[in-house]
């Protein structure tokens, strides 16, 4: 791929965003930029919401995942589906009950004014973070492909990044997420299902000899029960993934806030029921993509163990796989241009929706701005502290380019499983129990739960016989919250039965 087709590409799809998002926001307003106006039919939603959980993370990382993890992710994605139907049946219906624009007010409600800051200064970090590692993925993909080349330095390709979703964003919020949402989902299907077709074609296979170089490889193995010990465990991998879900989609206010945007509960159901049948179907098609990956290099005359080298040149990283295939001569330059159509729509319109999440996290339930402020006032507000996350975002791309050596993917759910942990804990206790809680201490049992999460993540193997804690850290920090959350509520009596 040369610098030019690069530019190229990248410069259509930016093009065809800015106007989409010019469309959509010429006259929102506040609510508009919040919630989407709570006009949108479930079908475009639901299309929406495909392109906003398929990440740039997912797309590059899971393909090469596949020769560490075999296809125990999809042992993840049934979980997503049972916690998908617990979203569906239980916190659509109690928020659109509360009317919330912000999800964490229902803290307020339930417990008080500390829980709602302190749920909404943990969204704010954990998803600081986390759409931080997301957005990474284009500036870090496009370095050695079209900046390196030209000379420029990696923080200008990062705030050239930030720039632009600053910009798509600046008008329309939730409106224009959306609306870019689904312009992403029509790319990111497309870009993986045509790459497929010319994988496919380059190996030479029918369909009859590709089902069976799929099913029958080393790295198509689903299911593993065999060692508890093993991170692939299937139990571990299926809860964490049901709590997983709830936690960084039914309690995060960067997808909920589309979900939010329907017309009404019947539709924000069905549209939650809807994406996660079309995402199981992606994520199936990444990794059988990242297995004819591997079929392809190997037969190229690579090495089959990391770093690939075939003596001339060099994959260091599962996580380069995708990309480093893409871009090799012997494939036809429209795999290349499909790459990049995947990388640049799987990123910039996450990142518009996270700044845009974490706009409305901070400007509604950290600042109460909707309770403080005139809609003139709030609108000024709103796009001063949209800019600044843009900015700090940015930053943590450029410490992540320096810093981060793990698997984007791996780093990511690890991430969530201590940030998303006392969110967790405090809705899921808020809901099933009836209990009033001490609301000023909450903060303290929110920091500390993550904090004794690490500790015991840390010592497991030496307390329990070698187990290894996976992503079910998020459950375990979940209840630890949980039980501080009954033990601050031990001298408080039941509201409803003083009643």
């Amino acid at each position: 791929m040369t610098p030019l087709l690069v530019g190229t590409t990248i410069a259509l799809y930016a093009i065809a965003l800015l106007a989409l998002a010019y469309i959509s926001g010429r006259k929102a307003d506040n609510r508009d930029f919040f919630i989407g106006g709570r006009g949108f039919h479930w079908s475009i939603v639901g299309i929406a919401m495909v392109g906003a959980a398929i990440s740039g993370v997912t797309f590059i990382s899971v393909p090469g995942s596949v020769a560490a993890n075999s296809f125990s992710y999809l042992q993840m994605v049934l979980g997503f589906v049972v916690g998908n139907i617990l979203i569906t049946t239980i916190l659509i219906p109690l928020f659109y009950k509360l009317n919330v624009v912000s999800l964490y007010e229902y803290l307020q409600t339930r417990f008080g004014g500390y829980s709602h800051k302190c749920g909404a200064w943990f969204f704010f970090i954990s998803k600081t973070v986390s759409a931080s590692l997301r957005v990474f993925i284009a500036p870090a993909v496009l370095q050695p492909l079209l900046f390196e080349p030209l000379g420029i330095p990696f923080w200008v390709n990062a705030t050239l990044t930030m720039l632009f979703v600053w910009l798509y964003t600046y008008r329309g919020g939730v409106k224009s997420v959306i609306w870019g949402d689904l312009l992403k989902s029509v790319c990111l299907i497309g870009s993986v299902a045509l790459t497929i077709i010319f994988i496919i074609k380059e190996l030479n296979l029918s369909s009859a000899e590709l089902v069976d170089a799929v099913s029958t490889h080393e790295y198509s193995q689903i299911f593993f029960f065999d060692d508890i010990n093993d991170k692939r465990y299937f139990f571990k991998q299926f809860f964490a993934g049901v709590f997983m879900i709830i936690a960084t989609t039914g309690l995060d206010q960067d997808l909920m806030q589309r979900v939010l945007g329907c017309r009404s509960q019947r539709e924000s159901q069905r549209n939650m029921l809807l994406s996660i049948i079309l995402q199981s179907i992606i994520i199936f098609l990444l990794l059988s993509l990242g297995v004819l990956l591997y079929i392809y290099v190997f037969r190229q005359g690579y090495s089959n163990t990391f770093p690939i080298s075939n003596g001339v040149s060099t994959i260091s990283h599962p996580d380069q796989l995708f990309g480093a295939v893409a871009a090799m001569d012997s494939m036809p330059a429209i795999v290349g241009v499909l790459f990049i159509l995947g990388v640049a729509s799987t990123t910039y319109t996450s990142a518009g929706s996270a700044i845009t999440a974490l706009t409305t996290a901070f400007t509604v339930d950290i600042l109460n701005g909707r309770e403080r402020y005139t809609e003139e006032r709030l609108t000024i507000l709103r796009k001063w502290i949209h800019a600044i996350i843009a900015l700090i975002m940015t930053l943590f791309i450029i410490a992540i380019y320096h810093f981060g050596d793990d698997s984007i993917i791996n780093t990511f759910y690890r991430i969530a499983s201590y940030t998303y942990g006392p969110l967790l804990g405090m809705f899921a206790f808020g809901i099933i129990s009836k209990r009033s809680v001490r609301d000023r201490y909450i903060p303290i049992v929110a920091v500390l739960s993550p904090i004794a999460t690490w500790v015991l993540d840390r010592y497991s193997k030496e307390w329990f016989c070698g187990y290894e804690f996976s992503f079910e850290l998020l459950i375990v920090n979940a209840l630890f919250t949980a039980a501080g959350l009954y033990v601050l509520s031990l001298n408080n009596r039941n509201k409803d039965e003083k009643q």
